[in-house]
């Protein structure tokens, strides 16, 4: 089997567990493909056999931390938190929307309706303010574009020091102030704007939220709302 492995502190109990299991023989034969060098170095650490996701035709499975889940749909955000050393959020989504069968791992409190907080943008660097000005014309009144600095305070032309992808590419917070009501419809718009890359929301069908509450764990999956429409 061929897993996708995610980044974050869930991710990385997943990734020690796993570790486990292939030292104890419960599991044998598995193929880690990491999201980011974090997730990389901490399978190494385990133990856990390592591939290249651009040399892997399939991936049979995927875990990752999210940043929050549309109750319901369970569309997620990822790519909030600030991105180190080679991380890249194109390989992260490009791994989780290849594999058949997909976990996301958060907190209750990270699973809930109107969501609202930041979505990160991948921009193609040059002409990247047309690309931001036509972003705030989108969600003119619900939200705010600042392009992401990679060091110092963020402000919306991203500080003195800019941050610039591995793959050479700004990234732009749109910050949303007013409820996201519908967060795949807002993935749709993105996706429609010249000079958009990439963005941090991701939605796939199966997918299974596995959610931690102070009284334990259950799980939610996005076939029930698909039946429903």
């Amino acid at each position: 089997m061929v897993i996708g492995l995610g980044s974050g502190h869930a991710s990385d109990m997943a990734i020690q567990y796993l570790g486990r299991q292939l030292r104890t023989g419960a599991l044998k034969d598995i193929t880690g493909i990491p999201m980011s060098v974090a997730s990389a170095s901490e399978a190494a650490k385990v133990g856990i056999p390592l591939g290249h996701y651009q040399d892997c035709s399939q991936i049979d499975f995927a875990f990752d931390d999210a940043d929050v889940i549309e109750e319901g749909t369970l569309v997620a955000i990822i790519g909030r938190r600030r991105l180190q050393g080679n991380e890249s959020i194109i390989q992260e989504k490009s791994i989780l929307k290849a594999a058949d069968k997909l976990v996301f791992i958060i907190q209750e409190k990270q699973y809930k309706c109107d969501l609202e907080g930041l979505i990160p943008v991948l921009v193609q660097s040059l002409n990247w303010m047309e690309t931001a000005e036509e972003i705030d014309d989108l969600f003119l009144g619900d939200a705010e574009v600042w392009r992401r600095p990679s060091i110092g305070h963020a402000g919306p032309l991203g500080g003195d020091f800019p941050l610039v992808t591995s793959e050479g590419h700004n990234i732009l917070d749109v910050i949303f102030t007013s409820p996201i009501l519908k967060l795949a419809e807002v993935a749709e718009s993105l996706d429609k704007i010249d000079g958009v890359v990439e963005h941090g929301v991701i939605s796939k069908i199966p997918c299974i939220a596995v959610i931690t509450s102070d009284s334990g764990m259950y799980t939610v999956d996005n076939l029930q709302a698909v039946r429903e429409r």
